[in-house]
């Protein structure tokens, strides 16, 4: 494989100041630390605090990944989020502006959990094609903003982050490359996961705002398409790349639920410990979940140079996708640790 390429070169994550634990949602709704735990295997999140948007997750955790590549400087951002500052504009111009890039191309892209590797995709395409020579790309979202505070399943599952690598243009033979992309959609299933008000469906209707503002998600439908859709997307992947699946050393899967997790490592045919798990830490982090597990993984020395390793995520759409790439030499600063 040859020609112009886009390489992996900084990671970098960041975590809003609030910590949730279990035990903290127990005292407020029907729930308990063990139940919570058995069903998602998540023990704490974090979420934003008064003031804190999703830019401001956004800025600190590409300010992280643009020092982790040693640069000041890209020629392109593509913010993965479902949670923008605003309908409009977007919210990228906003952090690229914040993080001193200049007037370089910043857009949004939104493909829920599956945002990031979207915007990844975007991104190396770009690259490849010579339109930009670097590029910044995020997932952030604060997913606590639209959730039912009398939900506790939801509650349980999401918090709020932003995770981000930096893409510079090589080749395909270099460290860190990013070898191949697969990805999907069936919008005939939207309804499993939805936010249904405040777009220009429900205005259209003369429905208000405030009806329908809150995430809804049909958890069993999920469980089975999240199983099914990324393990045949790392299928796809791996033979177009000609990687045998046995040889993958790391999945990086979107930080879910670790049913999900263990399901689709058992699909694949691959060893519990190949799967890069953080959600116990920081919950369903949706477009941040996968640069922020890649950033832990990295720090903690979990992933070593030359790991082959698959990224893949399923998301609202309904979305799915994966992206293969063998792990080049990084640094990375560890995730905050806020406090309760």
């Amino acid at each position: 494989m040859s020609g112009r390429t886009a390489v992996l070169s900084g990671v970098g994550g960041w975590l809003p100041p609030r910590l949730v634990t279990n035990d903290d949602l127990a005292a407020q709704l029907d729930t308990s630390d063990e139940w919570i735990t058995s069903r998602t295997g998540i023990r704490q999140r974090f979420v934003v605090t008064p003031g804190l948007s999703t830019s401001g997750l956004a800025v600190e955790a590409g300010r992280r990944a643009l020092a982790s590549a040693g640069t000041a400087s890209v020629d392109l951002l593509v913010l993965a989020t479902t949670t923008p500052d605003h309908p409009c504009p977007a919210t990228a111009p906003e952090v690229a502006a914040a993080l001193g890039l200049g007037e370089i191309p910043a857009f949004d892209v939104g493909a829920v959990c599956t945002g990031f590797l979207y915007a990844l995709a975007s991104a190396a395409s770009m690259i490849s094609a010579g339109v930009a020579g670097s590029a910044l790309v995020i997932g952030a979202d604060t997913f606590s903003t639209i959730l039912d505070p009398g939900d506790r399943t939801t509650r349980a599952i999401f918090g709020d982050g932003a995770g981000a690598v930096v893409l510079r243009a090589g080749t395909a033979r270099e460290p860190g490359a990013v070898l191949g992309f697969d990805l999907g959609s069936d919008g005939s299933q939207a309804d499993l996961i939805t936010v249904p008000g405040g777009g220009s469906e429900h205005r259209s209707n003369g429905l208000p705002d405030a009806e329908g503002r809150f995430f809804r998600m049909q958890g069993r439908s999920v469980f089975r398409n999240a199983v099914t859709r990324m393990s045949e997307s790392c299928r796809a992947l791996t033979q177009r790349v000609g990687w045998p699946v046995e040889s993958v050393d790391r999945v990086v899967a979107h930080q879910a639920n670790s049913r999900i997790l263990a399901a689709v490592g058992s699909e694949l045919g691959l060893p519990q410990d190949r799967l890069v798990v953080n959600l116990d830490r920081v919950g369903n982090t949706v477009a941040a979940s996968i640069p922020l597990a890649l950033t832990d993984a990295v720090h903690s020395g979990e992933m070593a140079p030359g790991d082959r390793v698959l990224l893949c995520a399923f998301g609202g759409g309904l979305t799915w996708g994966a992206a293969a790439l063998e792990l080049p030499r990084l640094s990375a600063e560890p995730l905050p640790a806020p406090k309760p």
